[in-house]
């Protein structure tokens, strides 16, 4: 089965709240098992644009990526996110 990833960029408006969203993620990212792949870190944008942070985060699969988005532990984070970040988070299947 191929595995399904969350691939991210974000832009961090506010720097003292962001930390509150990356607690109250890890309780959907450890009950589906999430795999951070890229976080953060160095990046050259060759083509487009981007946001400030690059995040790509694997899962088992193309099903459990999409129910880690839309459970109700990451929606209870993503309510925080809202208030000190945006993005651009597309869910996508692996080969």
């Amino acid at each position: 089965m191929p595995k399904g990833y969350w691939i991210a960029t974000v832009t961090i408006r506010d720097p003292q709240r962001y930390p509150d969203y990356i607690a109250a993620n890890k309780q959907a990212f450890d009950k589906y098992g999430a795999r951070f792949l890229v976080r953060g870190g160095a990046y050259e944008t060759v083509k487009g644009t981007s946001g400030q942070r690059q995040v790509v985060i694997e899962f088992d699969s193309f099903e459990t990526a999409k129910a880690c988005f839309r459970s109700p532990e990451y929606q209870a984070a993503l309510r925080i996110f809202e208030t000190c970040a945006d993005s651009n988070v597309v869910i996508a299947e692996g080969v």
